[in-house]
């Protein structure tokens, strides 16, 4: 393709890109208007998180306008003025496929994780008007470094090249290391996000090696093409172990998947976590915890899958990641887990059952990829290994709707009682169900936080979890090595069980020790609370279920059934 080809595809394709790129747009003005209120004092007139706040909840609605017109079909009802005000159009945001000449693919899986993205931000945005972190001096310089990484964060799910993927990543963990350090003055956070800078700009080098490997040898930087090209470099060839090309090939795959691995802090890419949770602050941690995993998750499916189908080297390839992925889930699940059982720190305790929680949901991409490249008869008649694979999208999807619910719930508990004890140990929530009724809101709404996180029903966290494991149990029956990743899964569950308890039994049955002043927690914290612990029911046991299942479904038949890219490489 030559240069004039290019911007004239360019050009075609420019006012559809932008149309379905004006939540991204909206973000990066935001960030402007922070910078300048810094430069110009705007600040001390209108206080910077109102301005984020403004920002996220307009980005908020341009998505959720395109969210609305992609499930309905351009039929909104009552919310066709959403469309009007956005310009969303038929041909735009209403026609699935790449845009941007082919950098990135805009589809019903990419619209639903932007949708639970900016979610995400409003509510942190909101715990953090709350907590008073951070403070009216800093308010612009923390609210730029948001949402700047949150517009990485929606760049990544819909990263549809491998350029673009990197610079998702990289836009997504820059700010995130100043955030983590941004609480002055403090050595912890200042080590930490040391440790965590040097760990992510390691893990960037390894991932840009694995590009330049995987570019070269497919010749391509498209998703769209990575199964079709591997397949024609292969033929006439044996996947085998000693083929160079299938060395180099898994060779890039992995050092890519370094780079997706550190965001998603799996086992043993991991070690930057514990510190960095500890050393933030609550509402750092939290946004970390949930956001950058949700959009890297999306990364992730959107990469493997994009290896499924074609010649049956593309298949076994596919299958041996698969394999790969459910190994370090297995490994991700029980150090999370049994590391989690030692801690004494309430945000270090998470940090470690955040990377068995990433373990649980890396178990739906093995499972899905060991099930979309099995052999038709795999599973015996009348079996459907499509759907199959679209029900372990489901569960993917599923766990990460309701873990936006129950992580921010157990940091957004945290943060304020942190305000009011100025501690985050264990020892620190000892008998404060006794407190007042404000505080007793908090607890009970941890207790709900905890117990989703372990899978108890009819807490969202259950049926999640359960989606996921009955995937992995049919991925099972093709390949044997996944029933052992299940029963790995099982165990931890249950070892997740004795740590989460043990904070329950300090809250709930510790008696609150002599001398200790009396909590008085705002009521505005303990409505906020629960408004985050109400969908953690409402996910698990009410009709919401089914339709956020409906909705799962249709994302995942997205990722499965993508829209090819039309242009050449």
């Amino acid at each position: 393709m030559t240069v004039t080809q290019l911007l004239d595809q360019f050009q075609g394709d420019l006012w559809r890109s932008l149309e379905i790129f004006v939540p991204e747009l909206i973000l990066s003005v935001t960030v402007v208007l922070l910078l300048l209120s810094r430069l110009c004092n705007f600040d001390r007139l209108l206080p910077a998180c109102w301005v984020a706040l403004l920002g996220a909840l307009a980005a908020f609605l341009a998505v959720f306008a395109q969210f609305a017109y992609v499930r309905t079909g351009g039929a909104m009802g009552g919310l066709h003025f959403l469309s009007t005000i956005f310009g969303l159009t038929e041909t735009g945001v209403g026609a699935s496929g790449p845009y941007f000449t082919g950098l990135m693919m805009h589809d019903a899986l990419a619209v639903f994780f932007r949708l639970g993205l900016m979610l995400f931000l409003v509510l942190t945005m909101s715990l953090t008007v709350l907590t008073g972190i951070p403070d009216q001096e800093d308010g612009p310089d923390f609210y730029a470094l948001l949402v700047g990484s949150s517009v990485g964060m929606l760049l990544a799910t819909g990263a549809n090249h491998l350029l673009m993927a990197f610079l998702s990543i990289e836009m997504i963990s820059v700010p995130s290391y100043a955030m983590v350090g941004f609480l002055k003055g403090r050595r912890q956070a200042s080590e930490a996000a040391l440790k965590y800078v040097v760990y992510g700009a390691g893990t960037a080098g390894v991932m840009l090696y694995g590009l330049s490997l995987l570019g070269g040898l497919l010749g391509t930087a498209d998703f769209s093409l990575f199964g079709e090209r591997f397949g024609i470099v292969m033929e006439g060839q044996t996947f085998t172990l000693s083929n160079p090309t299938v060395i180099v090939a898994l060779l890039g795959i992995a050092m890519v998947f370094v780079g997706i691995a550190f965001k998603l802090s799996l086992v043993p890419f991991h070690f930057w976590c514990p510190d960095a949770f500890e050393g933030a602050s609550a509402e750092v941690a939290g946004f970390l915890s949930v956001a950058s995993k949700a959009a890297v998750f999306a990364l992730l499916a959107r990469f493997v899958t994009s290896f499924s189908g074609g010649t049956e080297a593309v298949r076994q390839l596919s299958t041996y990641l698969g394999l790969s992925l459910g190994v370090i889930a297995a490994f991700s699940m029980t150090l999370g887990n049994l590391s989690a059982y030692t801690q004494t720190n309430l945000k270090r305790l998470l940090a470690y059952s955040t990377i068995a929680h990433a373990g649980y949901m890396v178990m739906a991409v093995a499972a899905l990829m060991v099930l979309s490249n099995a052999g038709s008869t795999a599973l015996g008649a009348g079996s459907d290994l499509k759907l199959e694979s679209q029900v372990a999208v489901e569960g993917l999807v599923y766990y990460l709707s309701v873990y936006l619910f129950m992580n921010l719930t157990a940091f957004a508990v945290i943060a304020f009682l942190r305000n009011e004890t100025f501690r985050e140990d264990i020892d620190s929530v000892d008998g404060l169900i006794a407190e007042g009724p404000a505080t007793k809101v908090l607890c009970i709404a941890l207790m709900f936080s905890f117990f989703s996180l372990v899978g108890i029903p009819p807490f969202g966290g259950f049926f999640a979890k359960f989606a996921i494991f009955r995937s992995t149990f049919v991925a099972g029956q093709i390949h044997p090595l996944m029933w052992g990743v299940l029963a790995i899964a099982g165990l931890n569950t249950v070892i997740s069980l004795f740590y989460y308890v043990r904070v329950l039994k300090a809250v709930f049955i510790n008696p609150r020790p002599i001398g200790e002043r009396r909590i008085a927690t705002p009521a505005a914290a303990a409505a906020f609370t629960v408004l985050l612990a109400v969908p953690i029911i409402i996910l698990g046991a009410s009709p919401i279920q089914g339709r956020l299942s409906e909705t799962a479904r249709t994302v995942a038949g997205s990722l499965l059934s993508p829209t090819k890219s039309e242009k050449p490489q």
